[in-house]
């Protein structure tokens, strides 16, 4: 936690929009990417709007005993499935985000669409374990508090997910390579 967080914590929570304006700040790069990465970039940012705003309503219940970064970014987490349940509801978008894996940018084959399909091809909680922990940085158990599961199913879903992530990628890169 930064140094002056705890402080700009208690004046946002007693409604100085300033101070939550600089949590925000502080924070929502690595949001917006690990929701990126969970829902696609297209979404992402409305997503995060919505982490933000969820978080300031319930700051005044903030306790301190998980850092800001991992209670914002379950706001984010819980908005992301909200989103990915709404979205299975409407298969046609979900298929042309999955279908299309901007080919266009990147070309077929490369590293990034590669990466896409492997993520695209892990379960929402697997994919969010894998980024949190591998893409994002987070601590194991920071992870299991952002998406709300036990230790010890977390590290489970990290390295299941990380082994299917790498079976994926592995064959794609030999097939060019040859």
């Amino acid at each position: 936690m930064h140094d002056e967080e705890p402080a700009l914590l208690q004046r946002a929570a007693r409604g100085d929009q300033a101070a939550f304006a600089a949590l925000v700040a502080r924070h929502e790069a690595r949001l917006r990417h690990f929701l990126a990465r969970i829902v696609g970039p297209a979404d992402a940012d409305d997503l995060a709007q919505e982490a933000f705003v969820k978080a300031w309503i319930a700051l005044p219940r903030y306790r301190a005993d998980a850092s800001f970064g991992a209670w914002l970014t379950g706001f984010g987490w819980r908005a992301a499935l909200d989103h990915i349940r709404r979205a299975k509801r409407t298969q046609a978008r979900d298929q042309q985000w999955h279908g299309e894996a901007d080919q266009s940018v990147h070309g077929p084959g490369s590293a990034h669409v590669e990466l896409e399909r492997a993520l695209a091809a892990l379960s929402e909680q697997e994919r969010a374990a894998l980024v949190l922990t591998h893409g994002h940085g987070w601590s194991h158990g920071e992870a299991a508090q952002i998406l709300g599961l036990p230790l010890g199913t977390l590290k489970s879903l990290a390295a299941r997910a990380k082994a299917k992530a790498r079976a994926a990628i592995e064959p794609a890169t030999e097939e060019f390579a040859a």
